[in-house]
């Protein structure tokens, strides 16, 4: 059992509580990004950076997770090919992807994406809320709770 991240666009508030969860109950963080991230030395924290390119980090997450394995993302797409492979995806916001919402978020995704391609100002997400920080928080340690050996 293992926690993968797709770190490139993880907020810091969120790569810290993971940070956390990792060193009090053991459990295996990977941060894959394309970019150079700091993190805390512990060996239950880890960071593989991939080169620059579309999909590469979603790539190689997928490559490397295991069923039953945890993956923080934001990317639809990405959540959608974990829980294809038995995995369990949470995004940063608190939300537990599951087989029986990640259609309906991916065809949001998709429409949303038609909605910027024909010049529809559609805004980037907000900031996170204290409530989505908390439901993040909580999703995790249900995981980690489920998941203890």
């Amino acid at each position: 059992m293992a926690i993968w991240v797709d770190a490139d666009a993880c907020p810091v508030v969120i790569r810290e509580m993971l940070f956390r969860a990792a060193v009090r109950t053991k459990v295996t963080v990977t941060l894959v990004a394309n970019q150079y991230l700091k993190t805390p030395a512990s060996p239950y924290i880890c960071k593989l950076q991939v080169s620059a390119g579309f999909d590469v980090a979603d790539n190689e997450i997928v490559k490397r997770m295991a069923a039953g394995d945890l993956v923080v993302t934001s990317d639809i797409p990405l959540a959608a090919e974990v829980i294809e492979k038995g995995g369990l995806a949470l995004s940063t916001r608190g939300e537990m992807y599951t087989p029986e919402n990640i259609r309906g978020r991916l065809n949001m995704r998709d429409f949303m994406d038609t909605l910027r391609s024909s010049g529809v100002q559609t805004g980037g997400p907000p900031p996170l809320s204290q409530g989505e920080k908390q439901q993040f928080a909580n999703c995790l340690d249900r995981w980690l709770q489920q998941h203890q050996t």
